[in-house]
């Protein structure tokens, strides 16, 4: 928690995924509750909803390169300042990055300072979640204290039925 306000700090990740726009319900949730919520999406996820959305809903700027705000040492602090990391939609490649320690950008960089609870939220097509790589990585994650919500079945956004849907909700608050 924050020293000066007693709020849990939470840092929301979100992937690049057609499921980013069921992440704004979760920021709300966080900040009724009185969360102080920081959202770093990645550059694919601001194809589906917008830094502005995240700004409303959270009360916080929006950051998402590295190299913004480089005098505060963001790719640090965020990580290291926050009780608890939402990763959602954790897509298939957001994950593996995770896995291999990547930090080629600001998300990945934070989870690699994270010394709190991290909790992956899976949405991807059923093939994707399927595959052998991606299983890897995700027991590769769960190696590593990581919590990885298993999905839900229903409709993807092709139109298909089948796993891999993003479940939010009680498993993340």
């Amino acid at each position: 928690m924050t020293a000066s306000t007693g709020r849990r700090r939470i840092l929301v990740g979100v992937g690049g995924g057609i499921a980013a726009y069921k992440v704004c319900s979760v920021i709300r949730h966080f900040t009724e509750a009185g969360d102080d919520v920081h959202v770093v999406p990645t550059r694919s996820a601001l194809n589906f909803v917008g830094a502005a959305t995240f700004e409303a809903l959270s009360g916080n700027p929006v950051r998402t390169e590295v190299f913004e705000d480089v005098d505060q040492v963001a790719h640090v602090k965020l990580g290291q300042e926050a009780d608890l990391v939402v990763i959602a939609p954790a897509t298939a490649d957001l994950m593996a990055r995770a896995a291999a320690g990547r930090a080629d950008d600001l998300l990945t960089a934070s989870l690699l300072t994270a010394r709190c609870p991290v909790l992956f939220v899976p949405a991807m097509h059923t093939e994707m979640w399927e595959h052998p790589a991606t299983q890897a990585n995700i027991e590769l994650l769960r190696q590593r204290g990581h919590r990885v919500v298993s999905p839900g079945s229903g409709l993807l956004a092709c139109g298909m039925v089948g796993v891999a849907v993003m479940i939010i909700g009680g498993a993340v608050r």
